[in-house]
């Protein structure tokens, strides 16, 4: 059911209650008992949102996920709260009281950004995403804040708003798209309203080439726990930085402008940069916070001979340099007793899993290391080693 309506009556919003937490192998004995007294594809309906908001409380948490209304499409597309507040923040840093969010979706962004105190204009075309969007800003307490409009994005007027925001679909009938060209709204629509607004972000995906990067335009890329979420276009704030932006925190790599780092042997230590600094190309900033080199001239992985702290990369400690061989990692693994293996790769073709099951059928030991795949100076290699130490 599209038409959330009847699951915000009381009789809708009682089974929404009697649903709550239903696993996946009980949900046909609940179906069946609920039934009884109430329309089926009433229940139906309950026990779908049931589903969606189980799988919405990952990315809004639990308390929220669980009085808001969710689309199929909303819930995969949704941003993350942690991520939609950190940009609302940044947005209330600076000085706006009214953001146009264009493409809202079921209004994640539109609640972090009333939440900031900041008056929104919700839009969306979709139907089904503006009731949700709707449903969700006044189960939230924030309907007085949040006006939400089904309209076509590009027809509505954002004059008079002190920003605007817009998540463009970057999903089509074949899957992800990749092409900015091809969201919907494109993205050369969305740079023309974002230069006639005060303030603006776009929200794209984190892939996108360097050089689509309009030059009006800052570019910042955003993890959270580790996992990129977005890139954001910024308009009215530095154009040409390039930041990395690592939540919780927040904590924040401005670019330099640097070379490309040196290559070197491998030292003591290996940093793996953050996805977010990876995606930003700013390896070499933390390879100079770091006093280190790359391991390879395509490869971003960090090599150092001291344990330094940065909360941009992790380290880990090196305890051997072999060349890639199943029988070599096998027999090293036995003589260390390794009863836990981790198995990292970049720049290797070979399957991690895969390798874990040919190199460690059964723990050998209680000993615990990380193996990395990769190329050191082009040459296919084995880094065997440990999180540092703090």
């Amino acid at each position: 059911m599209n038409d959330l309506a009847p699951l915000r009556t009381p009789e809708g919003r009682a089974l929404l209650d009697a649903v709550r937490g239903t696993a996946p192998a009980d949900e046909l004995a609940v179906a069946t008992r609920l039934r009884r007294e109430h329309p089926a594809d009433l229940v139906s309906a309950a026990l779908g949102q049931a589903r969606l908001r189980q799988r919405a409380a990952v990315k809004f948490g639990a308390r929220d996920a669980e009085r808001m209304f969710f689309t199929p499409n909303g819930v995969e597309q949704s941003t993350r709260a942690s991520v939609a507040g950190y940009r609302a923040e940044r947005m209330k840093a600076l000085g706006v009281t009214s953001v146009a969010d264009l493409c809202c979706g079921i209004g994640g962004d539109a609640i972090a950004l009333a939440r900031a105190g900041i008056r929104v204009l919700a839009v969306d075309r979709d139907p089904a995403a503006a009731e949700a969007a709707r449903a969700n800003a006044e189960a939230l307490g924030l309907g007085e804040l949040i006006e939400v409009r089904e309209a076509d994005v590009t027809e509505v007027d954002a004059r008079g708003y002190d920003a605007v925001f817009v998540d463009p679909a970057r999903r089509g009938g074949r899957g992800r798209i990749f092409d900015p060209e091809g969201y919907s709204p494109p993205l050369s629509w969305a740079v023309g309203a974002a230069l006639a607004a005060p303030h603006a972000a776009l929200k794209i995906a984190p892939g996108v080439p360097h050089e689509a990067v309009p030059v009006e335009a800052e570019a910042e890329w955003i993890s959270d726990g580790g996992d990129v979420k977005e890139a954001v276009l910024w308009f009215g704030t530095e154009p040409g930085t390039v930041r990395a932006t690592l939540l919780p925190g927040p904590r924040t790599l401005i670019g330099s402008g640097l070379p490309d780092p040196r290559v070197r042997p491998v030292g003591r230590y290996l940093y793996e940069p953050d996805g977010a600094v990876i995606r930003a190309h700013l390896v070499a900033d933390v390879a100079r916070e770091l006093d280190g080199g790359l391991v390879d001239e395509t490869i971003a992985y960090v090599t150092a001979d001291a344990l330094r702290p940065t909360p941009y990369a992790t380290a880990y400690e090196i305890t051997d340099q072999l060349p890639f061989g199943v029988k070599k990692l096998k027999a090293l693994l036995r003589e260390r007793g390794v009863g836990a293996l981790t198995v990292k790769k970049r720049g290797s073709a070979v399957e991690p899993e895969e390798l874990r099951k040919k190199v460690l059928p059964k723990p050998q030991g209680s000993e615990a290391v990380t193996v990395f795949l990769t190329r050191v100076a082009g040459a296919p290699t084995m880094l065997i080693g440990k999180p540092a130490a703090p």
